[in-house]
């Protein structure tokens, strides 16, 4: 059975009321399955709309594109 851990929750911002809701998520696809983050964007701040699950075996290489890509958009 799955267990969701909420790690973080940041404001998102140019929103309202809108969060950034981080967690881990254990046996997300059933038995045995590996733990994986889950990055949840909620627009009203509570009712999560989107949501992306990334593995920890990826995590590095997603963080640091993110990173790369965060870094042009300042030189812009």
């Amino acid at each position: 059975m799955s267990t969701t851990t909420e790690i973080a929750t940041l404001d998102l911002a140019d929103t309202k009321k809108g969060k950034i809701i981080i967690s881990n998520i254990s046996e997300p696809y059933g038995k045995e399955t590996a733990d994986v983050i889950s990055i949840g964007i909620a627009l009203n701040g509570k009712d999560i709309e989107w949501k992306s699950h990334i593995p920890y075996a990826n995590l590095d290489q997603v963080i640091e594109i993110l990173q790369e890509e965060s870094a042009k958009k300042k030189e812009e």
